[in-house]
């Protein structure tokens, strides 16, 4: 367990069993949602996913867990809040989900969780872009979240690799110089995946300058100003967010507190 404090604000990153749930949750059993697909010439269609039972996520607003919430809000996917008393994660410890669905299915560690709920909608995409979108997720998980978070070798988080020039966040922002997203057809799972630990940066680090990397500072804000986003993450985070993206990217706008 960490504490940052972060605007105004202590944060618990990781295992925290305790604190008060703040999401805005669909706790419906049913839904249905229309949703827009790519074909293999990149052009959209539109698609109805119809889902009957909740997946029930056991999280908090300090973990990682609300980045499935972005996914699953992104997709239409029908997600409700658990009771973290009967979190049934074998490590005690959060994220972790269960699905309404099949309640054989217990899926722990944030990327895996989100890998399954974009297998709830993964049907509407090629088999091409749904080979980009794990990969991505993966990336974001093995190689993204070592940047991002420098740890002791007991777990614990001291400092992010984003203070200094790295080769791999070159290598994006030369990715992302020509593209809004990184799949060809629009925001997908891969971008929730790796603009959530991005974003988690400037949150927890106030103050730190990403400008070397203009096109990831674009990335990020653009994906930051997503409703689904604020939904997930808190309109407080968001709009902190939005305007220390501004102030990195150059745009003279005022920088204000989360609260």
């Amino acid at each position: 367990i960490m504490k940052i404090q972060a605007a105004g604000i202590t944060s618990i990153l990781l295992n925290l069993l305790g604190t008060t749930i703040a999401f805005t949750v669909n706790n419906s059993f049913t839904t249905t949602k229309l949703r827009e697909s790519h074909n293999n010439n990149g052009q959209s269609s539109k698609t109805t996913t119809s889902l009957t039972m909740a997946l029930t996520l056991y999280g908090s607003q300090g973990s990682r867990s609300p980045l499935v919430n972005w996914g699953a809000y992104e997709a239409g996917v029908p997600i409700e809040m658990g009771d973290l008393t009967k979190n049934p994660h074998p490590f005690g410890q959060i994220p972790c989900l269960t699905d309404g669905d099949d309640s054989d299915v217990l899926v722990f560690e944030s990327g895996a969780i989100l890998q399954y709920v974009y297998s709830k909608v993964s049907s509407d995409d090629s088999m091409s872009r749904q080979a980009a979108i794990t990969s991505w997720i993966s990336w974001a998980n093995a190689s993204l979240d070592p940047i991002c978070f420098l740890e002791t070798p007991q777990g614990k988080v001291y400092d992010t690799g984003l203070k200094q020039p790295n080769k791999r966040i070159d290598t994006l922002d030369k990715i992302l110089a020509d593209k809004e997203y990184l799949v060809d057809g629009g925001f997908s799972f891969a971008d929730v995946a790796v603009a959530s630990y991005l974003l988690y940066v400037p949150q927890f680090f106030q103050g730190i300058d990403l400008s070397r990397w203009p096109n990831v500072v674009k990335y990020m804000k653009r994906c930051a100003e997503r409703d689904a986003y604020g939904e997930a993450f808190g309109s407080n985070v968001q709009q902190y967010l939005v305007a220390a993206l501004e102030e990195m990217g150059g745009e003279k706008k005022k920088l204000f507190g989360m609260f």
